[in-house]
């Protein structure tokens, strides 16, 4: 007997995992170190997972939440201080999409473009923030994304469009990623229903694997190596140095409506990195601490981020932040968790007014 599609594309699955631990966690890309080979199997560990989450069963036709990254499933440069959901869509549906702030000071609802079939997304195609929603007193609010054009509570939606996300972010003293009690009320469904799901078949199974496949690979095999992407401006290539905070564009899983600043840090042993600034006028604004696979570091046992409202600052309203291995002893430090390299991110959103430069100094702890 042949083999049958779905067990072909399962073999096509085993296949692109040794391809990854073959050519991705090796000196292709820049993986040198048996610490970086450690952290990039659980790096693949964690992208498997959301393949199976989100992608496996996803369906556009009937489009359902999935909690995109958690304190065990990290990636795409997570944040401790917001929640994000996704799910697949179809640029010539309509949906109704409700919900609730629960006490979010910033949510919104962003389109990835080119996105079908667990795919990485080109760009993003649309952003709706809560500025565009009529939010009652107990922070419900309801609109229609897609289909014909309204004067409210309408988003449109691209032909392109392959998946919603959103964020939900928290100005907590502790990470609201890590409240396990914290719950966000929301729903999305078609506005014609599709009706019950088809049966399960083995046609089913095979595009259902390999919606995981195209989901691995495109946070694997399919990024650009080290070194040979042109670096956007907001991003610093000098180790501990911060570019102006600037507004990404329409770049894939990034928010148009917030700014950013990226650096990397290089800090040996006994080092410390002081960082110094003022936070400017927005709507949210935090930093946090990635390894070099994008993942946050442990934000439920360490202080591995900072939002405005667990920031000490000093008696002229600016911040002096410590990033080390070892506790400094003073406020406003950030863990590396003993890494000598990685990546720190700033986020301002819905920024008014001056961006402020954040400058940074090695020092001896």
């Amino acid at each position: 007997m042949s083999d049958s599609k779905s067990q072909k594309s399962y073999q096509d699955l085993l296949t692109t995992l040794k391809e990854i631990d073959e050519r991705y966690l090796s000196d292709e890309w820049a993986i040198t170190s048996e610490q970086d080979r450690a952290l990039g199997y659980r790096y693949v560990m964690h992208v498997l997972q959301s393949a199976l989450l989100t992608h496996f069963e996803g369906d556009p036709e009937r489009p359902y939440w999935q909690r995109i990254v958690s304190p065990t499933r990290k990636f795409l440069g997570d944040n401790s201080d917001s929640i994000y959901y996704e799910t697949p869509i179809r640029g010539d549906r309509a949906y109704r999409i409700t919900g609730n702030l629960a006490g979010a000071i910033y949510t919104s609802f962003t389109i990835e473009a080119n996105a079908e079939d667990g795919k990485y997304p080109s760009y993003n195609d649309g952003v709706f923030n809560d500025e565009d929603l009529d939010i009652d007193a107990d922070g419900n609010y309801e609109f229609v994304l897609g289909g014909p054009e309204t004067s409210r509570n309408w988003m449109p939606l691209p032909e392109n469009a392959g998946r919603i996300s959103t964020r939900h972010y928290f100005e907590w003293p502790v990470p609201c990623a890590s409240d396990q009690s914290l719950h966000i009320p929301l729903t999305i469904e078609p506005l014609e229903n599709p009706g019950p799901l088809p049966p399960w078949d083995d046609g089913t199974v095979e595009k259902a694997i390999n919606r995981v496949i195209n989901h691995i690979k495109g946070n694997t095999l399919e990024k650009t190596k080290p070194g040979h992407a042109v670096a956007a401006s907001w991003i610093g290539t000098e180790p501990n140095v911060f570019p102006l905070p600037q507004m990404p564009g329409d770049m894939a899983f990034a928010a148009v409506d917030a700014a950013y600043s990226l650096g990397r840090f290089f800090l040996e042993p006994g080092k410390a990195l002081v960082m110094t600034g003022r936070w400017p006028d927005c709507r949210f604004g935090n930093v946090c601490i990635w390894n070099r696979f994008g993942q946050t570091l442990d934000y439920r046992y360490r202080n591995v981020s900072l939002n405005r409202s667990n920031t000490v600052l000093q008696e002229d309203e600016s911040f002096r932040i410590i990033v080390s291995a070892q506790d400094p002893l003073e406020p406003n430090w950030i863990d590396t968790e003993g890494l000598v390299h990685g990546t720190i991110f700033w986020r301002f959103f819905l920024p008014k007014g001056d961006l402020h430069p954040i400058s940074a100094e090695v020092i001896d702890l």
